[in-house]
């Protein structure tokens, strides 16, 4: 009995292991999703360059991610060098409950970008499912504020009318979703550290 359920449990992590891998497979064989990686790096890179700054939101473990991104801008990722400015609209509560409790939950990112974008920003909107009312609400007022919109999503969802540049990932498992456009935005941020920085010790 207890060699059945250990085999039935390494099953089950063998199929979620080959379902990560035909995903992120599935991915590198599409053109289509490396150019998007490739153009979405470009146009964060530009901003930056101009004096812009990288905003990103999500809600659970998007909002997780969006932090693990501005993480990885503000920190390093493949060298030392100098930070580059990234805010994930999802790390003050204050900021959040305070929005959420006078105006609905629906504005917790919506007003952070009114509040904090500016032509020339880039707005990386992060929604596994594509349909998030509050991502939604943000993208419109990116758009109407003059910030680029990216949206990093599946196969699915209204968030890709309101993108200049969206990572659609070909899948409908939130988690396949998540893991794939995790790992495009490793190579998201290595590329952007590439374009802007020069290793510190070669300073």
């Amino acid at each position: 009995m207890v060699s059945l359920m250990k085999d039935h449990r390494e099953a089950f992590v063998a199929v979620h292991l080959r379902q990560s891998r035909d995903i992120l497979e599935r991915a590198a064989e599409t053109p289509e999703f490396i150019a998007a990686v490739v153009a979405i790096a470009d146009a964060i890179a530009l901003s930056l360059r101009a004096g812009g700054k990288l905003l990103i939101a999500g809600n659970g473990g998007s909002a997780a991610d969006a932090q693990h991104i501005a993480g990885e801008l503000l920190g390093r990722l493949n060298f030392d060098r100098n930070p580059l400015p990234a805010v994930a609209l999802t790390a003050d509560p204050s900021v959040l409950t305070a929005i959420a409790n006078d105006y609905g939950f629906e504005h917790v990112f919506e007003r952070q970008v009114r509040g904090l974008g500016k032509p020339g920003d880039v707005f990386l909107a992060i929604s596994t499912s594509g349909r998030s009312p509050n991502i939604l609400a943000a993208l419109k007022a990116a758009r109407a504020a003059a910030v680029k919109t990216i949206g990093f999503t599946g196969s699915a969802g209204e968030i890709k009318a309101l993108c200049d540049l969206c990572l659609a990932v070909p899948s409908d498992q939130t988690q396949q979703i998540q893991q794939a456009y995790m790992v495009a935005a490793h190579a998201i941020c290595g590329l952007v550290e590439q374009d802007l920085c020069t290793p510190a010790k070669a300073r």
